[in-house]
């Protein structure tokens, strides 16, 4: 294995572009998947993005909870977790730039992407709780870490009833102007529907997956390295930068679902991808030595965790609000999210000496 702090900074930060690209044309491959196995199947396209789209995707953040948190760093780990949930939202405002006809919240047609920003909201803020009032130990791993993961198999039950109801109808004065079916998401993907058999497209979806997990570990080993070569502290470089890289494959499907107009299929995969996130805090728990891990953590990822909530209730507004209006071609809604992130993450800088 590679020893990647032994390696120069520049070195380590082109292992970390490398891996990053790898993940991203990885990453591209797996809507075209999605849709053909969702046609095979005749599973939605919400439960795809939640489970297929999102699993997969996830792929880079569990390989950077695994290695960071065996080998001790469980701060990297967290504040990847946390940074790649708050990072995931800020994308949906990108994605929204990207197809730049109307604000992407008010063209979404189903009602259960409000519920899982709901449960989003709920996770995230009882990991924040968890990392203020402290944690015991069951069974080895802490007993906010146990409350994650079943929460989190909770929300996909949830989710799992609620694919199929009725979608919103959009009206103007009063008037009901169109159904808001997922009938254009339907026929985008048939464009897509080949001669493929379920079997190899699941093949071929794992080949993507091993990609993904591979480039994922180089990230994360990388981006260890070049947290302690240029100073900035591994809290900091795995909220910002880690964050980014592992964020990758969800931009892509969900840039590349958005431009077929499957829009409840990318907003989906990153809502459900930030669960998944909160899930991994077993995963960091199980593997880490040190104890309950929610229990040793400073300001630093707490306000991460809040700085995720704030963003996910900021897009969830704007999917409740559903108004059509626009600035610089995105929503109120995404420029208001793209500015307190950014504001996050400056604030964010203040407290990394909070971290290690």
């Amino acid at each position: 294995m590679i020893d990647f702090t032994q390696l120069a900074l520049p070195l380590n930060l082109i292992f970390f572009a490398t891996a990053a690209a790898f993940v991203w044309f990885a990453g591209s491959r797996l809507t075209q998947y999605a849709n053909m196995i969702s046609n095979v199947t005749g599973i939605g396209q919400a439960m795809i993005g939640i489970v297929l789209l999102a699993g997969v995707t996830s792929l880079p953040e569990i390989g950077v909870t695994a290695t960071a948190s065996v080998a001790g760093n469980a701060e990297l780990a967290v504040n990847n977790l946390f940074g790649s949930i708050a990072l995931q939202v800020t994308l949906l405002a990108i994605i929204d730039f990207v197809i730049g006809r109307k604000a992407l919240t008010a063209v979404v047609p189903e009602a259960t992407v409000i519920l899982q920003g709901s449960l989003n909201v709920i996770l995230i803020s009882a990991a924040a709780a968890a990392m203020v009032v402290g944690d015991v130990n069951v069974f080895g791993v802490g007993l906010w870490g146990w409350g994650a993961l079943f929460g989190y198999l909770a929300c996909v039950r949830v989710l799992s009833r609620a694919e199929g109801r009725r979608p919103w109808l959009a009206a103007e004065g009063g008037r009901v102007v169109e159904r808001l079916t997922d009938q254009k998401e339907k026929q985008s993907a048939a464009k897509m529907e080949d001669d493929h058999s379920l079997r190899s497209l699941l093949v071929k979806t794992a080949i993507v997956a091993a990609v993904i997990l591979i480039a994922g570990y180089v990230v994360a080993k990388s981006g260890e390295a070049i947290a302690q070569k240029t100073g900035l502290g591994s809290s900091f470089v795995g909220f910002v930068l880690v964050a980014i890289a592992t964020s990758l494959p969800e931009l892509s499907t969900a840039i590349s679902a958005a431009r077929r107009q499957l829009f409840t299929m990318a907003i989906s995969d990153i809502l459900g991808t930030n669960l998944i996130n909160v899930a991994l805090l077993f995963l960091v728990d199980l593997l880490d030595t040190g104890g309950p891990v929610m229990g040793r953590l400073g300001p630093f990822p707490v306000f991460g965790a809040l700085l995720a909530v704030i963003l996910t209730a900021l897009f969830q507004a704007g999917l409740a609000e559903r108004r059509d209006k626009s600035i610089l071609r995105m929503g109120y809604d995404s420029m208001l999210v793209l500015c307190v992130y950014a504001g996050g993450v400056i604030l964010l800088y203040t407290l990394r000496s909070s971290g290690s």
